[in-house]
């Protein structure tokens, strides 16, 4: 499910957008469909080859435009292997919250994000996150797991810091909450259990047929209880590197 909202992250053909932390594609896929050239960016191959196969697909069944580029890039989000100010705009969901050095790897997408261009980031929303840690140590003490709660006022003041502009923010996928609540209550591997498997039944099912009735709950609950908070940064222009 998309987190980022494309009318205030504006991307078509022209722009070169980095996926930075990928992971499974999504936002990356979007911003092909849409015409961008595209690179997934991640640590982890075995998402990579799944993403390089996805591109694959999209471009031999035609769902994204003949003059648009994608590709997957192996690396370190503390020290990508791009140029400076190589991107236009730059996506990077869900991963500061898994980096110790989270300031560091801010600063290296401020460093390949071009002058004037634009990033979405997004975090795990304060209140969700905080009940899940409340509820289960081993949501947030696995390996590769959370490592930090962001308060949207310390997101923004660092990356502030590093020289981005702060934008508008909005927050995503309240009905995600309750899933992940469910989880940490009853084991976050127990798939099985039957409170976390039907209400995994009702997501699937409201992502698939996006019934009016739901969005319109999700919006009115997403500033609330959403999932995901999304901050809209631009880097001043006149600037390469922070």
């Amino acid at each position: 499910m998309i987190t980022v909202d494309f009318s205030l992250f504006p991307t078509g053909p022209g722009n070169r957008v980095l996926d930075l932390g990928c992971g499974g594609g999504r936002h990356a896929f979007e911003c092909y469909r849409r015409g961008a050239d595209v690179v997934a960016f991640d640590q982890n191959e075995n998402d990579l080859a799944d993403v390089a196969t996805m591109f694959a697909a999209m471009r031999d069944e035609g769902e994204a435009p003949a003059a648009a580029e994608a590709e997957t890039v192996k690396g370190d989000a503390l020290n990508m292997p791009f140029d400076d100010g190589a991107f236009d705009r730059v996506i990077a969901a869900e991963i500061f919250e898994h980096i110790p050095h989270d300031t560091a790897a801010m600063a290296d997408l401020y460093r390949v994000l071009a002058p004037g261009g634009i990033a979405a980031v997004t975090v795990p929303s304060w209140l969700p996150e905080r009940v899940c840690w409340a509820l289960s140590e081993e949501y947030h003490t696995n390996e590769g797991g959370h490592v930090r709660i962001y308060t949207r006022a310390e997101l923004e003041a660092k990356l502030k810091a590093i020289g981005f502009e702060i934008g508008p923010h909005h927050h995503a996928h309240a009905l995600h909450t309750p899933f992940w609540w469910i989880k940490c209550a009853v084991g976050t591997a127990n798939d099985d259990h039957p409170l976390a498997a039907a209400y995994h039944r009702l997501l699937v099912w409201d992502i698939l047929q996006a019934p009016r009735a739901t969005r319109v709950a999700e919006r009115l609950l997403n500033p609330l209880i959403g999932k995901s908070v999304v901050v809209y940064l631009r880097k001043p222009t006149g600037k390469s590197a922070g």
